[in-house]
């Protein structure tokens, strides 16, 4: 499967754009969506998902125009988004059914598949209990349960992390790792860790516009020998920011540790491997 975003654009009121001549080509694998608030990710999921209605531009799925048809992708898509609801006096099993219902799913094989999802999320425990007495990430991770009931193709998650434990992130890791090698996975997050661990490519977002797009490798190659440590008197901080691009501050007594990006090496600094998230915050700083 290939989906291909060519030249778009979404202009709202008082001529604000989310999005602008952005173009961006997604295959197989697993796509991070790293960007600021306000970048644009959620407007560009939006429309992939056929919910908003781009101003200029189109995306193909395997040369299918999804705003012309729109049910090429909906037939085979899972999506959670960032304010995802539910109806609180429902149980997990009620709400799956009802959400299965709405997606054209059923036969015998649907309450075995409730179950797998709910094991697969840790919500098996809790699963005759309202949705209404859930916590914030017991809410996210029944939202997720929701985005595999049809087996999509497509997945699309944004911020889908938002409220889950590290143990409950990792867990959501593996779940959707198992599913990257014949599907479009797109996941959005302002956790840098959870890109990291799981994506085959990055695209970086800043104001409507692709910064960046690649392996971690590619990305990271940007920063690749410029980035370095050094003590420094906390009196000196404020003059050095200017100086630099300062990623990181570490306080010990009355000497800071800084992490930063130069093109030069100064006396007493340490060089560092560089990391996505200092690829990141170079480029949307």
């Amino acid at each position: 499967m290939k989906l291909e975003i060519h030249n778009l654009s979404k202009k709202y009121n008082k001529g604000k754009y989310g999005l602008q001549n952005f173009s961006l080509t997604i295959e197989n694998g697993i796509l991070g969506l790293l960007g600021p608030n306000g970048a644009g990710k959620t407007t560009l999921m939006k429309i992939i998902a056929t919910i908003s209605q781009p101003t200029e531009g189109n995306i193909k799925l395997d040369g299918v125009d999804i705003a012309k048809e729109p049910n090429a992708i909906r037939k085979i898509l899972g999506y959670l988004p960032q304010d995802f609801g539910v109806y609180p006096n429902l149980n997990a099993f009620e709400f799956l059914e009802y959400i299965a219902a709405m997606k054209g799913v059923g036969g015998s094989n649907l309450r075995p598949r409730i179950e797998q999802l709910l094991e697969g999320v840790n919500l098996m425990e809790a699963a005759k209990k309202p949705i209404g007495s859930y916590s914030g990430g017991m809410k996210q991770r029944i939202g997720i349960a929701q985005v595999l009931l049809n087996d999509p193709k497509i997945l699309i998650f944004d911020e889908p992390t938002v409220g889950l434990d590290p143990e409950e992130r990792v867990r959501f890791r593996n779940l959707i790792s198992d599913l990257a090698n014949d599907s479009i996975i797109i996941l959005s997050s302002h956790i840098v860790s959870d890109i990291e661990t799981i994506a085959d490519e990055v695209a970086i977002i800043k104001s409507g516009h692709l910064i960046t797009k690649g392996t971690q490798g590619d990305v990271i190659d940007s920063v690749k020998k410029k980035v370095f440590e050094i003590e420094i008197d906390s009196s000196t901080l404020g003059d050095f920011k200017e100086k630099y691009l300062v990623l990181n501050t570490i306080r010990k007594k009355d000497k800071i540790l800084v992490r930063y990006i130069s093109d030069e090496h100064l006396k007493g600094a340490v060089d560092c491997i560089a990391s996505l998230e200092d690829a990141y915050l170079s480029s949307t700083r």
